[in-house]
């Protein structure tokens, strides 16, 4: 089996750096701003079961965020 590990400054990183910069920007501000307004507007628009959506929008942000977090502990972990 291969390593696909990517190496940055000699460290090893599971998301190579452009993926990891996409998915902190939206675990961290694209979902959490998504969640607001289906939370404020889907209910004034009648849109069925926001609160299930914003639940998952949520979730949905803490996985990637859980992903990207680990990444980063394997790379400072392995200094």
């Amino acid at each position: 089996m291969t390593d696909t590990t990517i190496e940055d400054d000699g460290k090893p990183y599971w998301l190579p750096d452009k993926v990891y910069q996409v998915l902190k920007w939206v675990a961290l501000v694209v979902l959490p701003a998504l969640a607001v307004f289906v939370n404020t507007a889907g209910p004034a628009m009648g849109l069925p079961h926001a609160d299930v959506i914003v639940t998952t929008l949520n979730a949905l942000g803490l996985l990637v965020a859980a992903c990207i977090g680990a990444s980063q502990y394997k790379a400072a972990g392995s200094k």
